[in-house]
């Protein structure tokens, strides 16, 4: 199993990524809600349940929709009449209380991340430093193109300015951590060598911005070695790329259309516990049983980090009785050298790595499937096998042809795109037949 120990930096002393390290070092996975409540009071109420979980926990403040499109006009509007949102307005209730909401609640051993979502982030920025938060996460691809209409070169900009604001605030007892959210473009349907290219080349540019520390994220995809050998993939890039910084691999559950039953959502949660662990990952963010059909509370979180926590704990004690170390052997299609041919490419582009991700989109040699954004080419296309794999039907002009299995699929339909967007869905409730041995559904009375 892949540790911790590769990331070269060191963690500032009471810092978010601090926290993540030591618990690392303790043989403990890090778990991670997407929480978000419009007021203080219930913003507050629910990092202290968190904080109060029995796991190793972080806490989250996952912002509104209004506040990640930058309308905090009709945020504001909507917390005075009382509409619910569906996250935190930070900049509506600004530093001074936020500050307050936080007092008493989150340090050293409880930091958080603000979650946005925001294409422009600046104005996020700006008030979580002041109001004493130093973790956030996005990017300038990966919250531009999936997300929002903004010219990929105006949010490279943007997102060149909030990072050196970021930084800006570092000191003796505190770094700013910044994670990017590049492994997760579109949640599915995007082939790994994409994901972990994407994820790389952020940190890249967030380093090339001043910041020292870093996470890099992948989405669990449904193919549990190809995505055992995409985080690979990704911390052999990252060794590679970032020897002097201070990094570390957050692993998301699976982030497409989630199972509607019980049953079908725990084995996916307890099924990306289990992945955390065997790749080293030293962050999860769990989903909960409510994704499919509204917004998670209090109580929904708490669930999925107790038992992420729990699903990880016995997975380390059955690696240990085996006396295997995790991972073993790393299976290898050809992952790392599609994100390697993928990050060369960029690279080559420019000595910016802002610049050269904006012509590397304009030339086409990165290129999203199934992304509409008008930055994006759009000629790559991507599908899902019968056995779960994800790999290429078309690579448009990305210098990636042949270094990887391709699909033998000619064309994605209407049809066959619904068919794969809800293949993790109907096989998780059981209306596909397993491949393998089904995923044990841990005990309702455990948790």
């Amino acid at each position: 199993m892949n540790s911790s120990s590769e990331s070269c930096g060191e963690a500032v002393p009471g810092s978010f990524a601090a926290f993540v390290r030591g618990r690392a070092a303790d043989g403990e996975l890090v778990v991670q809600p997407r929480m978000g409540f419009a007021t203080t009071q219930q913003m507050r109420a629910g990092l202290l349940a968190v904080r109060a979980v029995h796991a190793p926990a972080v806490g989250t403040i996952t912002l509104d929709s209004y506040t990640r499109l930058g309308d905090h006009a009709s945020a504001d509007h909507a917390l005075r009449r009382g509409t619910q949102l569906n996250g935190f307005p930070l900049v509506v209730h600004g530093a001074q209380a936020t500050r307050r909401m936080l007092d008493g609640v989150v340090g050293p051993q409880f930091p958080v991340q603000v979650r946005h979502g925001s294409s422009r982030p600046y104005d996020i920025f700006a008030t979580l430093l002041e109001a004493g938060i130093e973790a956030t996460e996005g990017g300038p691809v990966s919250y531009c193109l999936p997300y929002s209409r903004t010219p990929l070169a105006d949010s490279v900009d943007e997102w060149r300015r909030s990072c050196e604001l970021l930084r800006s605030g570092d000191g003796p007892e505190r770094a700013a951590h910044l994670e990017s959210f590049g492994g997760c473009l579109l949640g599915q349907l995007c082939p790994p060598g994409l994901l972990v290219a994407v994820s790389l080349l952020e940190g890249l540019f967030f380093a090339r911005c001043g910041v020292r520390s870093l996470s890099l994220s992948y989405a669990q995809q449904p193919d549990e070695e190809q995505n055992v050998e995409a985080v690979a993939a990704l911390r052999a890039l990252a060794s590679h790329h970032l020897p002097d910084l201070d990094w570390h691999v957050v692993l998301y559950t699976y982030m497409g259309v989630y199972p509607r039953t019980w049953p079908g959502a725990m084995r996916l949660l307890a099924s990306s516990a289990r992945l955390a662990v065997r790749t080293g990952a030293e962050r999860l963010v769990v989903k909960t049983v409510a994704e499919a059909h509204g917004i998670p509370t209090v109580a929904d979180n708490l669930h999925s980090l107790r038992l992420a926590t729990d699903v990880a704990a016995a997975e380390r004690t059955v690696i240990a009785e085996s006396g295997g170390t995790g991972a073993g052997s790393v299976p290898d299609t050809g992952i790392l050298a599609e994100a390697t041919a993928l990050v060369g490419a960029v690279l080559a582009l420019h000595d910016d790595v802002g610049t050269a991700l904006r012509l590397a989109f304009r030339d086409g040699l990165l290129d999203v499937p199934y992304c509409l954004h008008p930055d994006n080419h759009n000629e790559s296309q991507a599908a899902l096998g019968e056995d779960g794999r994800l790999r290429w039907v078309s690579t448009g002009r990305m210098p990636i042809a042949g270094l990887t299995e391709r699909s033998g699929a000619r064309a994605v339909s209407a049809a066959s795109l619904l068919e794969m967007l809800t293949h993790v869905e109907r096989s998780c409730d059981g209306r596909l037949p397993h491949r393998s041995a089904p995923l044990p559904v841990p005990g309702r009375g455990d948790h």
